[in-house]
């Protein structure tokens, strides 16, 4: 992480006004408790400091409501989970399960003789974090069924764990065949070019720019 005199100065602006904290619209980062400075490192790594842009920033004064603030409150006093406590109650789950049974019942293959020894959480930014997917239950029936469909052309399983308006978490499966960077590449490549051709509105938000993801990304092994 980089220090503070290092930072844009946006950054600097926008750090005066919080404390390490969980992203404030993603249920996923709070449950694993997966800090957002991770999500501002992705997004300051790959630009230039002198031309950096942020769709994330807040400014140091806000004005809240009585409501707000109550809400805040709730997310701070959030009970403490085990991040592998977590990870194991989502990744046994039916619903994993059953789309991961589907995927591989899509490549003509016996899902008793598969033997998956990889699994990975990916996460990455919508480029600058933009909030393009807001509000995200909007896209998020399409957007988890094109990342599914990866499962064909790509790695062996792919689930969308969880859609937020400037970000994504990933569930990946592997084989081994290619390296992580391959695979982040590969997902990344098939998923923004369906995802224009299904939302011609999103790429519009970004005039004309093609690429919805950022090239960083946060990966970890989880089984």
């Amino acid at each position: 992480m980089s220090s503070k005199n290092e930072l844009p100065a946006k950054c600097r602006e926008c750090a005066k006004s919080k404390v390490l904290r969980f992203h404030g619209k993603c249920h996923f980062c709070r449950e694993l408790e997966f800090h957002e400075a991770v999500l501002c490192d992705l997004n300051r790594c790959i630009q230039d400091r002198t031309k950096f842009q942020c769709h994330a920033f807040e400014p140091i004064l806000r004005l809240a409501s009585p409501s707000q603030n109550r809400a805040n409150g709730r997310i701070d006093r959030l009970p403490k989970r085990l991040n592998k406590e977590s990870y194991l109650r989502l990744f046994s789950s039916d619903k994993i399960k059953y789309e991961r049974a589907l995927a591989l019942q899509k490549l003509s293959r016996d899902p008793d003789d598969v033997y998956v020894q990889l699994k990975y959480h990916f996460a990455w930014n919508v480029a600058r974090r933009a909030h393009v997917f807001n509000p995200p239950n909007h896209f998020i029936n399409l957007v988890h069924d094109i990342f599914l469909s990866c499962s064909e052309r790509v790695v062996r399983f792919v689930d969308l764990l969880y859609l937020a308006p400037d970000h994504i978490h990933l569930y990946v499966e592997s084989d081994g065949e290619l390296s992580v960077e391959e695979m982040g590449h590969k997902i990344k490549r098939f998923s923004n070019n369906t995802i224009i051709e299904k939302f011609p509105l999103v790429r519009d938000k970004f005039r004309g720019d093609i690429e919805i993801w950022d090239e960083a990304y946060f990966v970890e092994t989880v089984g």
